[in-house]
């Protein structure tokens, strides 16, 4: 069997204020730390031991996982095993570099976010150029806010076209085609984004090949589907019982507009567009640094008077 899972356990701390997230600057309790490490443990030796299988990994904290040390060493064991196709973390990139040298750089990568009124634009190309140097793979992405928009094109600009940038749709926004415009120069997959993508009714990989596990190893479909209802519970990764209930299922959602959902919808296509990289989100065409840029296409556009995001 061959299982994506997007983990996420207790850690809920992060080094920044964004005005947008419940979690800026703030401090988990040693407590709550404590729990996080040992459930993330746990988590790494349950994945060791299924060595029958093909596991990918991603770590998508509520804050910033790469700050402690416990999720470090977890990226660089889980990269040196045979059967982890790909791990990979949404991480600020606030933290150093240097540990990535311990890791398999075959499977390992960075999901990476720039967030301008946080960090100094030198301090974050910084650090991309030390993840470059060192062989890591990595994306680079932004929320497209309009504040944001000379940041993004001086990021484009001298970033290597061998990084793909993304652009997030920003949370409650609009887009008309012209404000759409600069955005898709930047990141020609944006109309991916731009647009929330119905759902309901329509087929999707979560909780068939890819699932959702906290940090009790409570299984569930995906993040976005009610953890609430006992009946989309899909059992339990430590005791096996997660297994019988894997099969393809249908979106009861209205709709989906994020990444880590509507990629796992087979019908944009967005496993060939990111073949090999559908977790850290790097598209399988970006161009080497020397070929310059290159038009990236999905399968399928936005249907006609979906609701913009």
């Amino acid at each position: 069997m061959e299982l994506s899972i997007l983990y996420r356990g207790p850690l809920a701390s992060c080094d920044y204020d964004c005005g947008y997230c419940p979690f800026a600057k703030r401090r988990d309790s040693p407590e709550t730390l404590r729990a996080d490490r040992e459930a993330l443990e746990r988590f790494v030796g349950w994945v060791g031991a299924q060595a029958e299988d093909r596991i990918n990994v991603l770590f998508t904290p509520w804050g910033e996982g790469l700050t402690r040390s416990w999720y470090r060493t977890a990226m660089v064991e889980l990269s040196r095993l045979d059967h982890v196709g790909e791990v990979a973390i949404q991480t600020n990139l606030s933290s150093r570099t240097a540990w990535t040298a311990e890791a398999d750089l075959g499977s390992l990568a960075l999901w990476c976010t720039y967030h301008p009124d946080q960090v100094p634009y030198e301090r974050f190309v910084e650090r991309c150029t030390e993840l470059r140097e060192r062989g890591v793979r990595f994306s680079v992405g932004i929320v497209g806010l309009a504040e944001h928009l000379d940041a993004a094109r001086r990021l484009r600009a001298e970033l290597p076209a061998d990084v793909y940038l993304w652009v997030n749709a920003a949370e409650g926004h609009t887009y008309s085609d012209r404000e759409a415009a600069p955005w898709t120069e930047i990141d020609p997959l944006f109309p991916v984004s731009r647009f929330a993508h119905p759902s309901r009714g329509h087929a999707c990989r979560a909780g068939e090949t890819v699932v959702s596990v906290n940090g009790d190893g409570e299984v569930y479909r995906c993040h976005f589907v009610s953890r609430t209802d006992p009946s989309e519970r899909l059992g339990n990764l430590y005791d096996g019982s997660y297994r019988a209930a894997l099969r393809p299922r249908l979106c009861p959602l209205t709709e989906c507009d994020c990444h880590i959902g509507y990629v796992h919808m087979p019908e944009l296509g967005l496993y060939e567009t990111f073949a090999g990289g559908v977790l850290s989100r790097i598209p399988a065409d970006v161009p080497r640094a020397a070929e310059g840029p290159v038009l990236l296409t999905i399968r399928s556009a936005p249907a006609a008077g979906t609701r913009p995001r």
